[in-house]
């Protein structure tokens, strides 16, 4: 029993030993840039957000490489956040774009990968469908009345049949 409890305490220990050196759970990815949106056609904004510089911290930016130039981020909740405009005469590709934190001097990169064609938005259709069957406010009253007056018909023929073969009556 004994040997037990000390093999679940040890192991209740290093698992608490290790938690300790990870990073917390909120702080999001401290190593890169993240990029929103991370692919982009020339011309567009991107927001650019990093928590490498801490809450409050500041970093300046380079997005050289695609051809925007620096632009600063400033503090925001946890991290610290700019944007910049890819410029219109960016060509196709990936490029890094590079901050480097005020206080610490720490580098984080990130990846904006740049395309000619827009990603595709969700389109969700509108409009009816042409079947060829009307809809309860469809093109003619006239047929939708027909088309409710057989249904009740119908409905209470079979309702008649049902209670006269429950009577006994028989079909």
């Amino acid at each position: 029993m004994r040997r037990t409890a000390r093999l679940l305490t040890g192991t209740a220990l290093a698992v608490a030993a290790a938690g300790l050196g990870t990073a917390p759970a909120y702080g999001g990815d401290t190593t890169r840039l993240e990029l929103y949106p991370s692919s982009v056609v020339p011309g567009r904004q991107v927001t650019v957000n990093s928590a490498a510089c801490g809450d409050g911290g500041t970093a300046a930016g380079d997005a050289g490489a695609v051809g925007a130039g620096a632009f600063p981020l400033g503090p925001t909740e946890g991290a610290a956040s700019g944007r910049f405009r890819v410029p219109p005469s960016a060509q196709p590709g990936t490029y890094e774009i590079v901050a480097t934190c005020a206080k610490s001097g720490r580098r984080v990169t990130g990846d904006l990968v740049v395309t000619l064609t827009a990603p595709r938005e969700q389109v969700y259709p509108r409009g009816s469908v042409k079947t060829g069957v009307g809809g309860a406010l469809g093109p003619d009253p006239v047929q939708t009345a027909a088309g409710v007056a057989a249904l009740a018909v119908a409905a209470a023929g079979g309702t008649w049949l049902l209670h006269r073969r429950a009577r006994g009556d028989g079909i």
